[in-house]
């Protein structure tokens, strides 16, 4: 059956959204309208379960609705996926018979806004290990101490999804992931003053014994557990599907704009020029490749399947290669708008600027490289 991504992002939502985008870049701006829309169109609880108040989707139909979304406004649609991330993880865990992010499904089906709080300066372990100091306190919460970066939803979460490292026990130190409340011992910094993705407004977060009001999961340092699988296959086919989402905008308006501009030359518009076509036919198989890819992939974290050792490839390559295919075709579409896409009035000089962010993301491409390097030939000797 087909899926209707239309009746949860109707057309009119997506141009609303489209055409506040231009101002809430240049204004450096959260974009507070998308948000409460959205909210209001249900879409924040498209991941919770139909019995906890939510649409009851898949992890393929999110992504497919997170391409439609980047398509108006891939700032907002970057933001939101931070938010869909945590719900994404309570749907993966749930379905593996793990229940402790409950409390993320029902809140989000209340009006919570989860946000993403585990990125770090320097910590390439990421979801391995932390530079936050997580603390165990007396009623059995923990507080955490540290500073976290990237965290997109800043003005407007009311709760924040992290980790950090719990070394109380030298000899048995544990990952603890938990939630905090926006309280004083959270600082957000007013530092996001970014060449990209500026709706997304993912300041610097400072932890002053931020004390947790959930407690997910308490892992052993190096062990593997079932929320780093879920928070990584989240994470990764979700950004994957922004960035798809970007490419198909920039291919979009490349049609457009060529089917407008006509050349001296022959009289002829440039849609009919070979070269120009030649470009948008790259275009088009480059991005056609990605949507099977993502597709199939987030299908398999649906329906369980077991690609053992061999996820973690999977999951970070589909992202790594949806950026690169979405920053190969907006440098395309540039050449084929011609200069009027190097001003700053131009779509494609936004999309030109977002699409660069998709590198900076886990899986970076060494990092994306090194796991598919272990996939095919193991560890590499010590």
């Amino acid at each position: 059956m087909t899926f209707d991504a239309e009746a949860f992002l109707p057309d009119d939502l997506i141009a609303r959204i489209r055409e506040r985008a231009p101002r809430i870049d240049a204004e450096n701006r959260f974009p507070d309208e998308d948000l409460a829309e959205l909210k209001a169109a249900g879409y924040l609880k498209i991941l919770v379960p139909t019995d906890r108040g939510g649409a009851g989707l898949s992890l393929e139909q999110a992504a497919v609705l997170q391409q439609r979304l980047a398509t108006a406004a891939p700032a907002t649609a970057l933001a939101i996926n931070m938010h869909l991330v945590w719900t994404g993880v309570a749907k993966i865990m749930l379905d593996r018979g793990f229940d402790e992010l409950a409390f993320v499904q029902e809140g989000a089906a209340n009006g919570e806004v989860f946000a993403f709080g585990i990125s770090e300066a320097g910590n390439d372990l990421v979801l391995g290990g932390s530079d936050t100091v997580a603390t165990p306190t007396a009623d059995g919460a923990y507080s955490f101490t540290g500073i976290k970066i990237f965290t997109s939803l800043a003005p407007v979460w009311t709760q924040l999804g992290l980790h950090g490292l719990d070394t109380t026990d030298p000899e048995n130190p544990r990952l603890v992931y938990a939630f905090i409340d926006r309280t004083d011992a959270v600082v957000t910094r007013d530092d996001w003053d970014t060449m990209g993705m500026r709706g997304t407004q993912s300041r610097t977060t400072e932890l002053h014994g931020a004390v947790s009001r959930h407690v997910a999961r308490v892992v052993p340092l190096g062990q593997p557990d079932p929320i780093m699988f879920g928070i990584f296959a989240a994470f990764e086919i979700l950004l994957a599907s922004v960035y798809t989402g970007i490419a198909r905008r920039a291919i979009d308006v490349s049609v457009e704009t060529v089917g407008k501009r006509r050349s001296k030359k022959t009289g002829k518009t440039y849609a009919n020029d070979a070269d120009i076509r030649w470009r948008i036919a790259e275009m088009g198989l480059a991005y056609d490749a990605l949507l099977p890819q993502i597709a199939m992939i987030a299908r398999d974290v649906d329906e369980q399947v077991d690609h053992g050792g061999l996820w973690f490839a999977k999951l970070s390559g589909v992202k790594h290669r949806a950026v690169v295919m979405a920053k190969q075709v907006v440098d395309e579409a540039m050449l084929t708008a011609g200069g009027s896409s190097y001003f700053s009035r131009s779509e494609l000089q936004r999309l030109y600027r977002d699409v660069l962010a998709g590198m900076f993301h886990p899986s970076d491409p060494e990092s994306a490289h090194a796991t598919m390097a272990t996939a095919w030939l193991g560890a590499p000797e010590e």
